[in-house]
């Protein structure tokens, strides 16, 4: 069963670092509750896009962004 898995590799996380898995874990989960109670609306921005939004990234840019 998956739980278990879960529960496995938690065991394995040294104790010094387990609050930094419980936050990512709390706060994933209240957002998952969050998205189903507040469905995104979407449309809220006016303007429009031109055709080279969706041009590629330049190679120099790109690489910023690893």
């Amino acid at each position: 069963m998956l739980i278990e898995k879960i529960i496995q590799e938690l065991r394995d996380i040294p104790e010094d670092k387990l609050a930094e898995i419980y936050d990512l874990i709390h706060y994933f989960r209240l957002g998952l509750s969050r998205e189903i109670d507040q469905p995104r609306t979407p449309g809220l921005l006016a303007g429009t896009l031109g055709d080279s939004f969706f041009d590629p990234l330049p190679e120099e840019e790109l690489q910023r962004w690893e």
